[in-house]
């Protein structure tokens, strides 16, 4: 089967294909080898799966696009698997069920999910003992908001809760013309290493949950930014400023994983 006979990209999955070159250029910053076990978010037409699964000792890969399912097993070896479906439906406990861990991850993710993407690794990653790593082609502006330090203009809750849980660095830069058909932004490559939390947040839920909240105020004082998350919890912000040792006057956008932490413990 030729790529001219493949299926064509499809915009509601908002579908970008990697070209040669590229591919080229990311498996050699995986630096894979014959003991590791891969998943794939969205091979589509197979561009980096076929080369990629000569290099490695399994591979699954979940793909939402069904006829694009359907077409490439036969195009793979038998220590590979495909599942159809949307990856922010797959139960990944069980995809992975029977693969050794860590997993590392690799994925060419639609800018439209790519941040639900991010935050469901994030939960599956148990702290690095389910995923080693991940690597995954973003849009640029994603790329930026997750390698972002306290105080910038792109710091948010994905830099948080990503900072939390593992480490991030920026692999490769590509243009627009990296992909057929052409996307209308940049991208980037970035890895994330998973590693034990960096500080003790208490309940992780509660974490997200209080990083989510305050963000939404990141312009406002941290007392008027934690007031509606504290009381929607039954607790009271200036309680837990205290407690924390942070000074009220701050915008959220200056706190660190650590302060954020702290202030999470004491929602306990």
């Amino acid at each position: 089967m030729t790529m001219s006979s493949l299926p064509r990209a499809r915009k509601r999955f908002g579908q970008h294909f990697l070209e040669p070159a590229w591919v080229d250029k990311l498996i050699e910053s995986l630096e894979a080898s014959p003991r590791d076990t891969f998943l794939e978010i969205g091979p589509g037409r197979g561009a980096l799966t076929i080369p990629l699964a000569k290099r490695v000792k399994r591979l699954v890969a979940v793909e939402i696009d069904r006829d694009l399912a359907v077409g490439l097993p036969a195009r793979l070896p038998m220590h590979c698997r495909i599942v159809q479906g949307d990856f922010l439906e797959v139960d990944v406990a069980a995809l992975l069920a029977r693969e050794e861990r860590p997993v590392r991850v690799v994925g060419n993710l639609p800018y439209n999910a790519s941040s639900p993407i991010l935050f469901s690794l994030l939960r599956a990653a148990a702290h690095g003992q389910t995923f080693r790593d991940a690597t995954l082609m973003l849009q640029k502006e994603v790329a930026d908001r997750l390698v972002a330090l306290p105080g910038g203009k792109q710091y948010g809750v994905l830099a948080v809760q990503v900072a939390l849980l593992a480490d991030v660095e920026r692999i490769l830069t590509l243009p627009p013309g990296a992909f057929r058909p052409a996307p209308k932004v940049t991208s980037a490559v970035v890895r994330l290493r998973f590693r034990p939390p960096s500080a003790d947040a208490g309940e992780p839920a509660v974490f997200e949950r209080l990083v989510r909240g305050v963000f939404l105020h990141r312009r406002k004082t941290l007392r008027n930014a934690l007031e509606p998350v504290a009381a929607a919890m039954g607790r009271s912000a200036p309680e837990l400023i205290a407690r924390s040792g942070l000074d009220e006057r701050r915008r959220p956008e200056t706190l660190s994983v650590e302060e954020f932490a702290s202030l999470s413990r004491a929602m306990l």
